[in-house]
């Protein structure tokens, strides 16, 4: 048995007005809360234990997942009273933990949608008999993230943070987010206090010679920090570009949950979830988007590449793209909101109150 940790103790700030009711990991991406897909996946990969880190809006957690008996899961709970960092939260978490020294512990974040081949990074952290193995991808613009260059084993050379000139991206490969710990290893980060893995604990490990192993997986990755990668992640996992065994019905254009409504002469592709309850009036377009549960697209409304809140309502011949619109939001009659835009929850757009081009 491997067991896991899933941190899912973010506020999720760059998502706002989507977590401002709801914790991130609990936002509905194909259907479901994201961390749905995660368990399944784990599930998937032979995981039988895991102890879920929480901290923002913490007590949503249990209600929705229980035990984890319904996915096969024996699921744990542990909640921090201040925010500990990457580091801390799984700090905090150890005493929970069932594997003996030497045995290996997956730690998973709760914000990154991937392909990853879970069994190849444990066999790899194996057979190597590495302290800690990373998942690492490759992207073509490293800049945003943390750099980790590797010998021609696989080996960890180093961290290298955010770069800003061309001299100092000397890799394409970024932490990915996922990692294998040596269960001993765990112990050895400082308790009671904030710690990042990231910028602490893996940079002092390396320094006191610790074996830090990578593996370069790069199927889908995909961090789902802000709006347009959470909607984007949804499509792809309705379209089955990205895999999860967790999506609420057959892989395809759309996905219509039940008790959802469809006009006869509207057109729903591209990837978009319709959730209970919610429905999409006669005329209306919608390409790409997430349609939380209860909300309305009225008659003649266009909305492409965007999130439409829990009893939302989009009003007639409005035209959205790139738009998140919190719960309860109205957005009354010919508006029209265009890329980053966030409208947020209870929020009233009067009619034609918001355009980027000309009325006419």
């Amino acid at each position: 048995m491997t067991e896991a940790i899933l941190l899912v103790g973010g506020k999720g700030t760059r998502l706002r007005p989507l977590t401002v009711h709801t914790p991130k990991p609990m936002v509905r991406a194909a259907g479901v809360p994201f961390l749905t897909h995660q368990l399944a996946r784990a599930r998937a990969a032979g995981v039988e234990h895991i102890v879920l880190a929480t901290s923002y809006l913490a007590e949503v957690f249990e209600p929705y997942f229980g035990d984890g008996s319904a996915l096969g899961l024996h699921l744990e709970y542990v909640t921090e009273e201040e925010p500990l960092g990457t580091g801390g939260a799984i700090r905090n978490v150890a005493s929970r933990l069932h594997s003996g020294p030497d045995e290996p512990v997956l730690i998973f974040n709760g914000d990154i949608l991937t392909g990853l081949d879970i069994p190849a990074l444990v066999d790899t952290h194996r057979s190597t008999g590495a302290d800690v193995s990373l998942h690492l991808t490759k992207v073509t613009d490293p800049r945003a993230y943390g750099l980790v260059p590797t010998d021609d084993t696989g080996r960890v050379l180093a961290f290298l943070e955010k770069p800003q000139t061309p001299e100092e991206i000397v890799t394409d490969q970024i932490n990915a987010g996922a990692y294998v710990f040596r269960r001993s290893v765990i112990d050895t980060i400082p308790a009671g206090r904030p710690v990042s893995v990231e910028r602490e604990t893996f940079p002092q490990l390396l320094a006191a010679g610790a074996h830090l192993q990578g593996m370069v997986d790069s199927t889908y990755w995909l961090d789902l920090g802000t709006p347009a990668a959470f909607v984007r992640g949804s499509a792809d996992l309705v379209l089955g570009k990205a895999p999860s065994p967790a999506v609420p019905g057959r892989c395809g254009d759309r996905l219509i949950l039940p008790t959802a409504r469809i006009a006869p002469d509207a057109k729903v592709t591209g990837g978009t979830v319709v959730g209970e309850g919610a429905f999409v009036a006669e005329g209306a377009r919608v390409f790409g988007s997430t349609i939380l549960p209860g909300a309305v697209i009225e008659p003649g409304a266009v909305v492409t590449d965007s999130l439409i809140g829990t009893r939302a309502r989009i009003g007639e011949r409005s035209v959205l793209t790139g738009t998140v619109v919190g719960d309860g939001a109205v957005v009354g009659p010919d508006n029209e909101l265009l890329d980053g835009a966030r409208v947020w929850c209870d929020a009233l757009i009067p009619a034609g109150a918001v355009r980027f081009s000309s009325d006419q």
